[in-house]
């Protein structure tokens, strides 16, 4: 089954085009990254699809369904979880009270619903033992494990994650590889955009490359880094 499918997506802004007649789909259980230089459209992409920004052009199907004109909310609601950048938790409340209100508001459930859910998600992604710690006091690491954590707790069909592995160091980003394969290995369908290629490389079956707002490639990762045309946009090499 197809979790999400692009058509002839095209966004500008004023008379900069940021996103150019964009087309891909993502089966279910599938991990596609998404690598292109600063200034790509990746993130504006990533707002296309939660629905932070509306398409000037084109359709976007969520689980069968044409979510094209949805707000954001409603999407959230029909599976898409989405991790930031930068984290951005409540810091004055705990891990586990960060999930709970993730959980509560993306699934639109009573908090004793979700509370169980909650907790296996800490689980998941390692952060248990810090689960009544407040988010401000957290190490970067466990800061960008609870963002991934608070994605997760929407329940969603279909996680983004936003460079989620930025600024971290070489160990500490090998440990929440291992947490994101735990999570793929389990079903999870992800969208990735990421400059730590090797980190990428590590997790995901397709690889997508923008060049302003246009999709140069896509295909398997070892394919895909092998063109000489990526090769010289994104990496910057005269082939």
């Amino acid at each position: 089954m197809t979790v999400l499918e692009l058509t002839n997506v095209s966004k500008s802004f004023g008379a900069l085009q940021v996103t150019d007649d964009v087309s891909f789909s993502v089966p279910r259980g599938q991990a596609l990254g998404i690598i292109g230089p600063n200034g790509a459209g990746k993130s504006t992409l990533f707002n296309l699809i939660t629905g932070n920004i509306l398409p000037d052009a084109g359709a976007i199907t969520l689980l069968g369904r044409d979510v094209t004109r949805s707000p954001a909310m409603d999407r959230v609601r029909m599976g898409v979880g989405r991790s930031f950048q930068i984290p951005q938790p409540f810091e004055g409340l705990t891990s586990f009270e960060n999930l709970l209100a993730a959980a509560a508001y993306g699934q639109n459930k009573r908090e004793a619903e979700v509370a169980d859910q909650c907790v296996a998600i800490l689980r998941d992604t390692e952060l248990l033992p810090k689960a009544n710690q407040l988010a401000g006091t957290l190490s970067l690491l466990d800061r960008k494990r609870l963002e991934l954590a608070r994605a997760m707790a929407t329940g969603p069909e279909l996680l983004l994650l936003d460079e989620i592995a930025g600024g971290l160091t070489e160990g500490e980003c090998q440990a929440l590889v291992a947490t994101i394969k735990g999570l793929h290995g389990r079903g999870v369908t992800i969208i990735w955009i990421e400059h730590v290629l090797h980190a990428l490389n590590s997790v995901v079956e397709r690889l997508l490359v923008l060049d302003f707002g246009r999709v140069i490639g896509i295909g398997e990762p070892e394919t895909i880094m092998a063109s000489r045309e990526v090769r010289e946009i994104y990496l910057g090499m005269d082939v």
